[in-house]
């Protein structure tokens, strides 16, 4: 009897019997009721699903790897992986409630970021502010259409601007109960960039303005690149000191790689430190991929918001450089000169997503044209998007907290 008795409880305690779970009386909506009972097998499957994105089709790999797979750590029955007291669930305690990750790959970014083709061409900054009219469309939208507070609405824009660190610093700030559903929403959408904008930019856009030729950037010097972060940080001090958490690692990063003076705190904020914490920065934020604290109604809301805010950044930088080619046209026409347009698609790279989004401008632009060559020009909006999704940031947390 106690040998049987010993099976049965053996067998209770594994996964494959915990993975399906018991109807809840409590729970009178059926939506909700079939994501209690079978979310664990739906979460190993999305899961699976975001594994086989990052390795087969290599969407940002280096995203979508560590999270998929923290969320298969997560989902799995019993094992309590997640939970505060276990493995997961402290990293993601130290780094990501309180606000350190972020900080450490903002330093990294800006360790790694050449803030050359933004200083060259001062104008594309304009594509980049204009890719932050995501954060504050989705901001409204959140906030009259799907009824969340000021703050979570504001935490909720922040995912238009394709930054995940800055989502993370913004919503542990503004809204920590929505930490998890929005870190992963702001970095699938990262990993997704590939997919997501290219359609988004050749709806918007004419064969023959695909096919525009810039002119090649000027020579940036030395100076010009060592005075950059300090006008930048002084400018934030002056107008935003709310963004100066996050403009001041960015530009610490960006001086410690442009002094040439301490070339071993840049390579190591480039590569190990950056590396390090973007392993644990995945891992944690698939720890709330569990089907527990993901699979709600409210989850699906905000990944919602988060896509129509993304759209709406890439729409808003292309229409920018529209705009921007229209008043090019027009001041060329009246000063008697041959006009110098702006590719609009590099306007989608004002996202923050730096450089994937620069890479997917450059990409679109080589198919309609094999000399075509973007990268460099797209790299000036991908920067300034940076900066914008820091300042933005800044507003939300004055005007929200």
């Amino acid at each position: 009897m106690e040998f049987t008795e010993g099976l049965v409880n053996l067998w209770h305690s594994t996964g494959i019997y915990n993975m399906v779970d018991k109807a809840d009386p409590a729970i009178t909506n059926c939506v909700e009721q079939f994501f209690h009972q079978f979310g664990h097998p739906i979460m190993l499957f999305i899961c699976l699903c975001l594994l086989w994105l990052g390795i087969k089709k290599q969407y940002e790999p280096l995203l979508l790897v560590p999270i998929a797979f923290g969320g298969l750590l997560s989902n799995i029955p019993m094992a309590g992986i997640a939970e505060p007291n276990g493995f997961l669930g402290i990293i993601y305690e130290v780094g990501i409630h309180k606000g350190l990750f972020p900080l450490i790959i903002f330093m990294g970014v800006g360790a790694m970021t050449d803030f050359g083709p933004l200083i060259a061409n001062p104008k594309t900054a304009l594509l980049g502010g204009a890719a932050q009219f995501g954060i504050f469309g989705a901001l409204l939208m959140a906030l009259c259409l799907c009824g969340f507070t000021l703050p979570q609405a504001g935490a909720i824009g922040i995912i238009g601007g394709a930054d995940g660190p800055t989502s993370i610093y913004v919503t542990s700030k503004l809204a920590p109960e929505l930490l998890g559903a929005i870190a992963v929403a702001a970095y699938s959408y990262m990993a997704l960039v590939p997919v997501i904008q290219p359609p988004i930019m050749k709806l918007l856009t004419t064969d023959s303005e695909r096919k525009i030729q810039m002119d090649q950037l000027r020579s940036v010097t030395k100076r010009e690149k060592i005075v950059f972060p300090f006008v930048v940080l002084f400018l934030c001090i002056i107008f935003l000191p709310d963004a100066c958490p996050l403009v001041g690692a960015l530009t610490f990063g960006n001086l410690c790689k442009e002094c040439g003076v301490v070339d071993r705190l840049s390579d190591t904020m480039q590569n190990a430190l950056i590396n390090i914490v973007t392993i644990f920065l995945g891992l944690s934020v698939g720890s709330k991929l569990s089907a527990e604290q993901f699979l709600t109604v409210q989850t699906l809301f905000i990944l919602g918001l988060g896509i129509i805010a993304f759209i709406f950044a890439t729409a808003a930088g292309v229409i920018m450089a529209k705009l921007m080619n229209l008043c090019i046209i027009i001041c060329s026409k009246i000063m008697g000169k041959e006009p110098k347009l702006i590719n609009p698609l590099i306007g989608s790279a004002g996202v923050s997503a730096v450089p994937m989004a620069a890479r997917v401008s450059n990409k679109v632009g080589l198919e309609y044209n094999s000399q075509n060559y973007l990268l460099m020009h797209a790299m000036g909006p991908n920067v300034a998007g940076v900066i914008g999704s820091a300042v933005a940031a800044g507003v939300l947390l004055a005007l929200c907290h």
